[in-house]
């Protein structure tokens, strides 16, 4: 792991025991944050709503893997909108939409539950889209299409989050599904494959989790076994990768259903190189099947940089490798659907190499 990402890694789990009440006052204080501008809104306000600052956006759209990617699907696969209805969910300041809008939809209808809804008005308007562009501000499971709108040709939403589930919206995609998209209808993206690749790890792996082990001459490494249960969200450099790497599972938001969110796999990797193995890393791989050409949005190390980055998954001990020796075990991954910021892993790992021999069992959680 590189030392110089760590400022910008994403803290994705709390100890303290707030939950229920952080729960009662989300709920409480929702009413009358919905009917305030975001100009007017505080941090006490955003804290509730952070997605209506403009700077969640702003670290989105300066994501030009992520932004591009979705440009090129929509605006060079232009038989597929024109003249098209568009349903685009979660469309914060607006962006896919004004892609779509280019495109050539007859209509889009774009569906924010944040506040961010309002600058997006602004900027529809500014950009003359405002015939074209229809923005809606709820949830997509709680709103009505405009205009005696049934159904929809095209669905676009970004239902992708860290580690694939975290934060993401993809039940209400499939809900979207189920009640307007048409037989033949196309989702944007609409099929991700997680994958899990081995990495060497052992200067950042110190420096994150030993050091707890003495500071300032004190011994705190009880601490340790609770900074690894939280999976590190940040860029891994691909020098580190010391595996192949393994598809564990493919989702196509084309049949899946609720059922089908969340992981239960095993895995089997072959060492690429003799090595120690410290840390299980994951990514996905996004792709737009309905374009002419491929089109696939890929986070894993080495392929750019995007929000997403990577997630890993440090253990107590580490593995020593020789080229071609296997490591097998089982992956899952348990969603909370009434909270995706919940997120619960499991990693059961067994390896019998030539140097030695490792059987670990893992827990592991997000928690925003």
């Amino acid at each position: 792991m590189n030392k110089s990402s760590e400022e910008s890694t994403k803290k994705v789990a709390s100890f303290e025991p707030r939950e229920q009440t952080m729960d009662t006052q989300m709920k409480t204080s929702s009413s009358y944050i919905d009917k305030m501008a975001p100009e007017d809104m505080t941090s006490k306000e955003y804290y509730l709503d952070s997605t209506a600052h403009f700077a969640v956006h702003e670290e989105l759209l300066k994501d030009e893997i992520r932004t591009k990617t979705f440009r090129n699907a929509i605006i060079n696969n232009r038989h597929l909108f024109k003249d098209k209805v568009v349903l685009n969910i979660g469309c914060g300041i607006g962006i896919f939409s004004l892609f779509a809008a280019k495109a050539g939809a007859k209509m889009v209808i774009a569906v924010e539950k944040s506040n961010v809804i309002e600058y997006t008005k602004k900027i529809v308007r500014a950009n003359r889209y405002d015939k074209v562009i229809k923005l809606i501000k709820g949830k997509i499971e709680e709103i009505e299409l405009p205009e005696g709108i049934q159904q929809v040709d095209i669905i676009i939403a970004e239902w992708l989050g860290y580690s694939l589930f975290y934060d993401s919206i993809i039940q209400s995609v499939i809900y979207a599904r189920d009640k307007y998209l048409k037989p033949d209808g196309i989702i944007f993206p609409d099929r991700a494959t997680m994958y899990m690749v081995g990495i060497e790890d052992r200067e950042y792996k110190e420096d994150k989790v030993e050091w707890w082990s003495s500071v300032y001459g004190y011994n705190m490494g009880c601490l340790k076994n609770y900074v690894m249960r939280e999976p590190l969200v940040d860029t891994v450099d691909k020098r580190q990768i010391c595996t192949d790497h393994f598809p564990i599972k493919t989702f196509d938001l084309k049949t899946m259903t609720i059922n089908d969110i969340g992981i239960d796999a095993k895995f089997r990797l072959r060492a690429s190189r003799d090595d120690y193995l410290h840390a299980f890393v994951t990514y996905f791989v996004a792709e737009f099947t309905a374009c002419t050409q491929r089109t696939v949005i890929n986070t894993a190390p080495g392929a750019g940089y995007t929000h997403w980055k990577q997630t890993v998954f440090y253990f107590p001990d580490y593995a020593t490798l020789k080229q071609d020796e296997i490591v097998e075990g089982t992956f899952s991954c348990k969603v909370n659907l009434e909270n995706t910021k919940k997120l619960n892993f499991d990693i059961d790992f067994q390896f019998n190499g030539q140097i030695a021999s490792l059987h670990s069992k893992n827990q592991y959680f997000m928690k925003g």
